[in-house]
């Protein structure tokens, strides 16, 4: 045996573990085990239509996902996403298709107001040091009460410029919808700055220890406010995409996007217990809940079942985890 097939030998153990060691190397087998099964079992899966339609159905979760993982890593959480998404909505369609206002205009106001309640999470979090998941659910309920008392009809009638990322595209024959491209360059755009900026792995190493980062001068405060404020335009976006979707303000919109975003960040393997995880997995997590969803519908499975399918996969997530942190 040469020397080279010696030093590439004692090499494969540390590629290994670092195999082992990825996030999203999970999520990328139970993603190609969920598609090969389904291709077997039902022909009109692996076609470009469903997996395009695939996309289409995961990109508001999707997003809101983006957000979700932001506070997840710094080990906080956030149940208020869905309602902030939903009084975000309703005013962007109220504000174009009934106010009067320029559509550019309404949807800023949308995102402001977003942006607003994420700021008002991180100040509560970081100012009086209550835990994340009683502030944000506080945030849940008034985000609900505010889009109740604002309307409880839906809104229509939207102008085409509200509801532009909702159009399509084609690529051979396969149509692409403008929301599917715009969440796939948000999700890009997040990979970037949580690997290649100071600020992304600020979040870490807050998420790792905050006392430990404060000491080795990381604004711990600053950063925590940052993550909801940023995480809050994510539910803004998510809003705008749902709207454009959907064609319609619909203030029941959300009420359990903020479980379809956990489910998506823990299949992604972030870890529930902050400072581990990859906004590439909770990409991959998105679509694991969309392959199975979709395949079950084209297996005629009952959606009753569908939801049983996606608890037993988040519960097998987390003891993975739980396991994974104790070892």
């Amino acid at each position: 045996m040469s020397s080279e097939q010696s030093a590439a030998l004692d090499k494969r153990p540390g590629i290994v573990k670092v195999l082992l060691a990825s996030p999203i190397l999970g999520p990328i087998v139970a993603l190609l085990l969920a598609c090969i099964f389904f291709a077997v079992m039902s022909q009109r899966f692996l076609t470009g239509p469903n997996f395009s339609l695939i996309l289409q159905q995961v990109t508001v979760v999707g997003v809101l996902a983006i957000g979700q993982t932001l506070v997840i890593i710094t080990t906080g959480i956030d149940l208020s996403n869905g309602m902030v998404m939903a009084l975000s909505g309703v005013l962007m369609a109220s504000f174009a298709a009934q106010k009067g206002l320029n559509p550019i205009l309404a949807i800023t106001i949308g995102l402001l107001v977003a942006m607003g309640l994420g700021l008002l999470n991180g100040g509560l979090v970081t100012g009086i040091g209550l835990p994340a998941f009683i502030v944000t659910l506080g945030t849940l309920n008034i985000a609900y009460a505010l889009t109740r008392i604002y309307t409880t009809s839906t809104i229509t009638n939207l102008p085409a410029s509200l509801t532009f990322l909702g159009n399509t595209f084609n690529v051979g024959g396969t149509a692409i919808a403008n929301g599917t491209v715009l969440m796939l360059v948000l999700y890009a755009i997040t990979w970037f700055a949580m690997k290649y900026t100071p600020a992304g792995r600020s979040v870490y190493a807050v998420g790792d220890n905050v006392e430990a980062a404060r000491l080795a001068g990381i604004n711990t405060r600053r950063v925590l406010l940052g993550v909801y404020t940023i995480a809050g335009l994510a539910y803004g976006i998510a809003a705008l995409l749902q709207v454009a979707r959907t064609g319609v303000g619909d203030p029941q919109a959300g009420q359990t996007s903020n479980l379809d975003s956990i489910t998506a960040v823990v299949l992604g393997g972030t870890s529930l217990f902050g400072g581990r995880g990859s906004i590439v997995g909770t990409l991959l997590g998105a679509l694991i809940v969309g392959v199975f969803r979709n395949g079950l519908q084209l297996l005629g499975v009952e959606s009753t079942y569908q939801v049983l399918i996606t608890g037993i996969l988040v519960i097998a997530a987390v003891s993975v985890d739980q396991l994974t942190h104790r070892k």
